[in-house]
């Protein structure tokens, strides 16, 4: 059966029920978008295309959705549209009305009452046209592309109940030692995270999946983990392809060969990402 892009209640629904981990995996381009959906159908596992309103500069709703039903039409496998940090209640509108199937808010900037007010917003929206909503309780430390929070605030246990009842999220992303980015070192704690699944009404997500230990993904199952965050990792393979070509031959001018090999090593490393952490 062919798939199209996969509602995001029917993905975690299919997720759950066997028992996977989602990965979402963050596309800037049309190379790296390609990439995902392929490495998913070579692992035959579902899991997410996702962009953060950060790297939509480059493009758009629009053209992304294009995009991602395109490189997914004939794919075998659940695979959702996933925006990741959402910076405003326009931005996720937009994406919503481009096609999105799985939105996330991010207010976690915010005061607490500030960050509910601005997800349910977000979920009265979202839920009208049946996309699941993604709040962000806590702060990453860590470097995502071009943006540098130097905050650490893990997740209170405490004030998750209330903040999920109050805003009708459907998933919850988490900051318990895990990180942004490459240049800083997670030291996730896992004990954290089980005191927070047990409160927690949603299923969790944690971002900055590039630098965790699988073992420590594989172990965070037990505790209602159902999506991590992959940018870094991907982003890493993308651009060394170029970059280790323009090493070779400073005079190296073949773009269209280099991009098709970017897409290669960017889905392998995607195939190899979800087949690791859903062993």
């Amino acid at each position: 059966m062919k798939m199209k892009i996969v509602n995001g209640f029917d993905l975690m629904k299919y997720a759950k029920d066997n028992h996977y981990i989602l990965p979402a995996f963050n596309t800037t381009n049309l190379e790296m978008t390609y990439a995902i959906a392929k490495g998913l159908n070579q692992a035959g596992l579902p899991g997410y295309i996702q962009i953060s309103s950060n790297n939509l500069r480059l493009s758009s709703p629009d053209t992304i959705t294009y995009l991602a039903k395109d490189a997914l039409k004939d794919s075998d496998v659940p695979i959702g549209l996933h925006l990741d940090h959402g910076k405003s209640y326009e931005h996720v509108k937009a994406c919503v009305d481009a096609g999105f199937t799985s939105i996330m808010i991010d207010a976690s900037h915010l005061p607490f009452e500030e960050n509910i007010k601005e997800v349910k917003r977000a979920v009265e929206y979202c839920h009208f046209y049946g996309v699941p909503v993604e709040a962000e309780l806590g702060a990453l430390q860590g470097k995502e592309e071009d943006i540098v929070n130097e905050a650490d605030s893990k997740t209170d246990p405490e004030m998750v109940a209330d903040f999920v009842e109050r805003t009708g999220c459907d998933l919850l992303a988490v900051s318990v030692g895990n990180v942004h980015g490459l240049d800083l070192t997670p030291k996730v704690d896992l004990p954290l995270l089980d005191e927070i699944s047990k409160v927690s009404p949603v299923p969790l997500v944690m971002h900055g999946g590039s630098g965790i230990p699988f073992e420590t993904i594989q172990k965070a199952r037990e505790f209602n983990l159902l999506k991590v965050n992959y940018g870094s990792d991907l982003r890493k393979a993308f651009i060394s392809t170029f970059g280790e070509a323009y090493e070779q031959n400073h005079n190296e001018v073949n773009v269209i060969g280099l991009s098709i090999q970017s897409i290669e090593n960017v889905s392998r490393k995607a195939a190899e990402l979800v087949t690791i952490i859903n062993e």
